[in-house]
């Protein structure tokens, strides 16, 4: 039986951070919440306590090897679109705060999805608005597609770019202002820097990311994906 939504939530070390989310996990019957954790993470079993004290079956966990940010999405999207009408990403600084946002998400992507074939949808997450999709959802027929959520290769960073690019090349990307979805990074003042933030922001990260999606972009990637996923709709 297909269920409507899947947010995927990659973490690692910042147990605290899920309690907080549970806290304020408030979503309608059908959307569910998968947490990606590493099995190397020394605090997997906090994650473990927190997913069972809170005692809710459309909250679980995925426990696999170390594939950063961007494999580890693409292997839990890929191995879970089947079973829903769509894929959702938020990062473990997320915090949704617009009371029916997965029914609002859900509604517009069944629009995209009857007009244009697939879609992608986000809200303001109140760091890049309008200029980046930090958290995304989309219809899972993009994932099934093409067999994952973000191009082979990319860490951490760039995501939310191929995520925008794609929508665009479908000409079926919606901005949903009225709804927040927090972002709560350090560069806002929302949080404080950790050691996850110091690896992921390096500039290193950064250049390693831009080179590989740069690479990607210029060899026709977007385009190919774009129309692939046109081919099957």
């Amino acid at each position: 039986m297909t269920r409507d939504l899947l947010v995927i939530v990659p973490t690692r070390g910042r147990p605290h951070a899920i309690a907080d989310l549970l806290d304020t996990w408030d979503v309608a019957d059908g959307t569910d919440l998968l947490l990606g954790v590493d099995d190397d993470d020394p605090e997997l079993p906090a994650y473990r306590a927190l997913v069972d004290a809170h005692n809710e079956p459309a909250v679980f966990l995925a426990v696999g090897p170390r594939l950063r940010l961007g494999g580890t999405l693409n292997a839990l999207a890929a191995d879970h679109a089947p079973g829903y009408r769509a894929i959702a990403f938020m990062g473990d600084d997320h915090r949704p705060r617009t009371t029916g946002w997965d029914a609002a998400m859900l509604a517009e992507l069944d629009r995209l999805r009857a007009e244009r074939g697939a879609g992608i949808v986000y809200g303001d997450d109140g760091l890049m608005h309008e200029r980046l999709p930090t958290a995304v959802a989309m219809t899972s027929n993009i994932v099934t597609t093409l067999g994952r959520m973000v191009p082979p290769g990319l860490i951490h960073l760039y995501l939310d770019n191929y995520w925008l690019d794609l929508g665009r090349a479908l000409d079926a990307i919606t901005y949903m202002p009225h709804v927040l979805v927090e972002h709560l990074h350090p560069s806002a003042g929302k949080a404080a820097w950790d050691e996850r933030y110091d690896e992921v922001n390096a500039p290193a990260m950064y250049d390693a990311d831009k080179t590989t999606y740069e690479a990607f972009d210029a060899g026709g990637g977007i385009e190919n994906d774009a129309a692939r996923i046109r081919s099957r709709t």
